[in-house]
């Protein structure tokens, strides 16, 4: 019988290193023992411990500061995002929020969006999403949305010109309006009645993990969504980006 070869170097002392951050030895915040005091401790030389810890980063239990060392991610509780937000924001609001600041738990004044607004066509995937001929013209609006100071969210959304063209909402510097844009459609005479979104996970894109400010190995869920009024579908966002490690979808089925 062959035997089977022991596991590579680097592999048990991430095996190791990972067994102490889960069962709490190694908590958030703490600081990895030194590349050399690694190396000491397990007998190996520097390039093995530096695969070892480059494998935890990948997969998002530690991160590496310039002149601070490799610290164990603090990893804040998962905010818990539901359907029937939409159902609380569309209601009259006696402060102003909208969905994000909802599932955010935050104030007004704690809210910030950074916004471009440009005008496109429909590709034929967008024209599909709308039912509506590729090639029509639309209101492409990017969001960042920060929460206390922090990204936490990118949204690209979709709007017929036809329907906002000369209206405010498709002024930038009327942003954030509250209410979002359950309020903008309900202003332009078209409340939603309806809310579908469809949700995947994938790696974030270079651009989207800087943005949010994601440590490497972390994936993002990705929502398309579609608001529907009784004249159509009247907008559409492509995506909504949520790293996969800040949220937990909740979704409820009356029967």
């Amino acid at each position: 019988m062959t035997p089977v070869p022991d596991r590579p170097a680097y592999l048990r002392i991430a095996d190791t290193l990972r067994e102490a951050i889960r069962d709490g030895s190694l908590p958030p915040g703490t600081r990895l023992p030194t590349i050399a005091e690694l190396c000491e401790t397990h007998g190996v030389s520097e390039i093995v411990v530096r695969q070892a810890v480059a494998l935890l980063r990948g997969e998002g239990l530690v991160e590496t500061r310039r002149g601070g060392g490799t610290l164990v991610k603090v990893i804040p509780p998962a905010r818990r995002v539901a359907m029937d937000r939409y159902r609380a924001v569309s209601r009259p609001l006696a402060v102003p929020e909208t969905t994000f600041t909802h599932d955010q738990k935050i104030t007004w004044a704690e809210y910030r969006l950074d916004k471009e607004f440009t005008r496109v066509r429909a590709d034929d995937e967008l024209g599909a999403l709308f039912e509506l001929p590729a090639g029509t013209r639309l209101l492409r609006r990017r969001f960042v949305f920060y929460a206390r100071g922090e990204p936490q969210q990118i949204s690209v959304n979709y709007l017929p010109w036809d329907l906002v063209a000369d209206t405010p909402v498709c002024d930038p510097a009327r942003e954030p309006w509250p209410g979002g844009t359950l309020a903008q459609l309900t202003y332009l005479g078209h409340p939603p009645v309806r809310v579908e979104e469809s949700v995947r996970a994938r790696m974030p894109t270079p651009e989207e993990a800087e943005t949010l400010r994601m440590s490497g190995g972390v994936p993002v869920l990705g929502i398309t969504r579609r608001m529907l009024a009784r004249a159509g579908v009247m907008e559409v966002c492509r995506e909504i980006v949520l790293p996969a490690d800040r949220v937990v979808l909740d979704y409820a089925i009356d029967l």
